[in-house]
């Protein structure tokens, strides 16, 4: 067979929890090579397994994508064998990742604090909330509230609309994100060190991230940013346009340059000269002038009409996609965005996960897996249980 040349191979990772955050970053490490041992409460699993649209065994699309690459193992951590067992796991892998409510693992002495006695290699990855300390900390911290608190909805949407959430459980896959970050930091520091380390992350924290300068503006001015719809505070032109055939595009003109090139396009030489406009202070005092007029020449033009002619002048913009547009779109396929799973019904498409390496890239192996499907294989290669063992736990359910 052979060597698994992808960066993260020969890591091993026991993936705590459910739903989104702590799954997705187990998602992201096992598409890069690392081991990534389930587990899941015997019997439901993980609630995502029935969650959304779901194929005719009653499994979701969704988990052939979250869990792919993974191996799945039932243990009962509600019993004291079960936690015992999860607890002799963490000794023999690298990494665990766990998103359960903070409190939760310290209840189950099963915390970083207890395991760094058994194993001071461990990097302890874990996603919550709001984190592991400060007032918040014990409080439930869904990707809704923490996006809130974070301050992504405040900004987010029209100012006389409510706040606007994505279609998406944004913040999870930012915790996400942030949590595969602090993993592959952690493995480096130990390469240095010898030891592990705790590697806290939080949903509302990983939002907060995103904040880009609305922190030192106010902390500076007290400018406390607002909603602005489709446009962005302080950069003109960037905006959402509506053309002749009903659909929008995205035309983002704020260089110099670029908004010259856009202007000229737009029919609107004057303003492309225009020494009020030459760069993107005086544009921002004439916000509205400026989009009026690449408004009135969207209108006039099909949404392709109007991409090609910025394309050849390049200037930034694009078309607002579903899922169709990309399934379709040949750019998509070039970069490789698609990878096929089998499931149930045959073989269905799970999006490819970035970035790109060019010497050792990650790969889809396999789906997500049915429940328990590695149980006695992982019991016994890591914990050389023997089948007359597993079977006694299983009779017990603790498995």
């Amino acid at each position: 067979m052979q060597e698994d040349q992808r960066p993260l191979a020969g890591i091993k990772v026991l993936e705590l929890g459910q739903l989104i955050a702590g799954p997705q970053a187990g998602c992201v490490l096992a598409y890069f090579g690392a081991e990534v041992i389930k587990i899941e409460p015997p019997g439901s699993g993980d609630p995502i397994r029935s969650w959304r649209k779901l194929d005719s065994t009653g499994t979701s699309y969704w988990w052939q994508s979250i869990a792919r690459n993974k191996k799945s193992v039932t243990v009962n951590l509600r019993t004291d064998e079960g936690r015992d067992l999860v607890r002799r796991l963490m000794a023999e892998v690298d990494v665990v990742v766990e998103n359960f409510r903070p409190g939760t693992l310290e209840k189950w002495g099963m915390d970083p604090a207890t395991m760094r006695e058994i194993h001071p290699q461990l990097i302890f990855t874990r996603v919550s909330g709001y984190g592991q300390d400060g007032p918040r900390a014990s409080q439930p911290g869904y990707a809704s509230a923490c996006e809130a608190y974070g301050g992504f909805r405040y900004i987010n949407g029209f100012s006389d609309r409510p706040p606007v959430r994505p279609n998406l459980s944004l913040g999870d896959t930012l915790a996400a994100m942030h949590a595969v970050i602090g993993v592959l930091l952690a493995l480096f520091g130990r390469t240095r060190s010898g030891r592990g380390q705790v590697v806290d992350v939080s949903i509302f924290e990983s939002v907060y991230n995103m904040m880009e300068s609305v922190v030192p503006e106010y902390s500076a001015e007290q400018i406390v940013r607002q909603p602005s719809g489709s446009t962005l505070t302080g950069i003109v032109p960037t905006n959402t346009y509506l053309c002749a055939d009903g659909k929008y595009v995205v035309i983002g003109g704020n260089g110099d340059s670029i908004y010259k090139r856009l202007m000229t396009c737009a029919g609107r030489e004057d303003l492309a000269n225009d020494e009020r406009l030459a760069d993107n202070a005086g544009r921002v005092k004439h916000e509205a002038e400026v989009d009026q007029a690449i408004n009135r020449w969207v209108n006039l033009h099909d949404s392709a009409e109007v991409l090609r002619i910025l394309a050849d002048a390049a200037v930034p913009s694009g078309p607002i996609y579903s899922v169709e547009d990309m399934f379709k779109d040949p750019h998509y396929h070039a970069r490789g965005s698609f990878e096929p799973v089998s499931y149930s019904g045959g073989e269905l498409q799970v999006a490819a996960i970035h970035p790109k390496l060019s010497d050792t890239p990650g790969k889809t192996e396999q789906g997500g897996p049915a429940l328990g499907q590695h149980t006695n294989d992982v019991l016994s290669a890591v914990l050389g249980l023997s089948d007359d063992e597993i079977s006694s736990l299983r009779g017990r359910k603790v498995i």
